[in-house]
């Protein structure tokens, strides 16, 4: 399942280099996106060259090994539009591929979006460089926004591209590799403009699937048993966030006092904190990234941004995986047919699906 990495560290929701430019004030954000993109495919190299290299790194060259195998599972057995997709590698000269701005209203858990040419709108806006990054955020909070800044690893063109794998991620473990390339190639599968819970919570859905598939047609029960340990924990997380963002609801629609409304949104974040540090201390070792990274972050409703992007639709995705008997092919159309209906109502059908009783944790 995906990795709920500390808040520097998520994965990205797809994000889609355009040619358009929205006006002179979007000029300098598309000049760097189209910049950033272009120096991406220009440093390409074919993985096979990159193995045959005696420069290569072995720990490189192995993990190479296993993207390959990956990209065959994907399309073989989770049906997966890999085409050309990650037969390259890009080295990069930075820890991220981009960097992510999240933004919510002070007293709010409305995300703030940003709207582009032929996907949609979003609720983030990415940059090539940590620079752009937090000169956005700066302008962000000069207004008011709570605001968060998070390295991406990874994203995906949607196909426009046959994106590479980057340097960014190629020396995760196999596991994380596996889960990280199976929710890229979903993105290439299924994308509403728009829609970005629908998107992230199909695409963690079938990463969910492809990792218990694959730890299991692998022959590792170790890592099926880890993978079920990890789906427990971050629900767990999950309900805790939920938990105080439920709060933090009651408390934002409330006749309070912008003073009053300040001061009780720092004990609400101070609360969900002192949960994570329970469950650290009562064993669970995994709580202490994600208290590190909401520490980091402060009482910041824009940390909640993410989490609530990539995992608030993955429930309902989790239930139509099983009513479909756990065949993908059928899953696939039936998220389809949601896909094809109005905002108003594929969001009125997922909640119908998530309200079910949970499912089990996967198939025969």
């Amino acid at each position: 399942m995906r990795h709920l990495l500390p808040l520097s560290g998520w994965v990205a929701a797809p994000f889609l280099i355009t040619a358009f430019l929205a006006g002179c004030s979007e000029l300098r954000f598309y000049g760097q996106a189209a910049a950033g993109q272009a120096g991406i495919l220009l440093a390409r190299r074919p993985i096979a060259a990159v193995q045959d290299d005696p420069a290569t790194p072995p720990e490189l060259r192995t993990r190479l090994a296993a993207l390959e195998a990956l990209r065959e599972f994907a399309g073989r057995e989770l049906l997966l539009p890999v085409g050309s997709a990650y037969r390259d590698f890009a080295a990069l000269k930075r820890p991220y591929a981009l960097w992510n701005v999240f933004a919510a209203p002070e007293f709010s858990l409305s995300p703030k979006t940003w709207c582009y040419p032929l996907i949609g709108c979003a609720a983030y806006r990415g940059y090539f460089s940590p620079g752009g990054a937090q000169a956005e955020a700066e302008r962000l909070r000069r207004r008011g926004y709570d605001v968060l800044v998070a390295g991406v690893l990874a994203y995906s063109t949607l196909g426009w591209f046959d994106d590479p794998v980057l340097s960014t991620w190629a020396s995760l473990e196999e596991e994380r590799l596996a889960a990280l390339l199976f929710h890229e190639l979903a993105h290439r599968l299924l994308y509403v403009a728009g829609d970005t819970s629908f998107n992230e919570g199909f695409a963690t859905a079938v990463e969910e699937e492809g990792l218990r598939r694959w730890a299991a047609s692998t022959g590792r029960p170790g890592a099926l048993a880890a993978w079920e340990r990890r789906r427990a924990v971050n629900d767990r997380f999950l309900g805790l966030v939920a938990r105080r963002r439920a709060e933090l609801e009651r408390l934002y629609a409330s006749p309070l006092p912008a003073e009053e409304k300040r001061a009780a949104k720092a004990a609400v974040f101070a609360r969900l904190l002192r949960d994570l540090e329970e469950e650290e201390e009562g064993g669970e070792p995994a709580f202490a990234a994600h208290r590190a990274g909401l520490s980091a972050a402060g009482a910041n409703n824009a940390a909640l941004v993410p989490l609530a992007a990539y995992h608030d639709r993955v429930p309902a995705f989790r239930r139509l995986l099983a009513e479909t008997g756990f065949d993908l092919g059928r899953f696939y159309d039936a998220c389809r047919r949601l896909a094809a209906l109005s905002p108003a109502e594929r969001g009125e059908a997922l909640e119908r699906l998530a309200a079910q009783a949970p499912p089990p944790a996967g198939g025969p």
